[in-house]
């Protein structure tokens, strides 16, 4: 199945940071779908989910409930029908060991998740804009 280059598939636990990448991308990129889930569990059923329209990118965040992050991205990679999906890990280490874990893992990218409001908006967006550009 070709993945929908405007479907984003947001998995990150904490409603605030939920909320933050909804208002964030609804600025700079209105026209994303976003679609979110809460756990790690949630979103490999998501994207195995039979019939369904499949995210071009997933935004992922390590520090799941469940299944964390390191265990998505470790099960995305492992299944061939998930190849082209483009994984960004956007979190809030900057373990250089972090760092390296995921890469190893097959993360497309890693990008730091920002406290402050407006820098969490400029790195987000740039890491959009860096994504479609290489989509587009």
């Amino acid at each position: 199945m070709t993945p929908n280059e405007r479907l984003v598939l947001v998995v990150e636990d904490s409603a605030e940071d939920q909320e933050a990448i909804r208002r964030a991308l609804a600025r700079s990129h209105p026209e994303l779908e976003l679609e979110f889930a809460g756990d790690g569990d949630a979103a490999i059923a998501r994207l195995t989910e039979a019939g369904a329209d499949r995210p071009a990118l997933v935004l992922l965040d390590l520090n799941l409930p469940g299944r964390d992050g390191h265990q998505v991205l470790a099960d995305l990679r492992a299944d061939p029908d998930l190849a082209a999906v483009t994984i960004i890990v956007f979190t809030s280490s900057t373990s250089p060991a972090e760092i390296d874990r995921c890469y190893r893992l097959g993360a497309d990218s890693y990008v730091f998740k920002p406290v402050n409001f407006h820098l969490f908006r400029t790195v987000l967006q740039g890491a959009m804009d860096y994504w479609q550009s290489q989509h587009t």
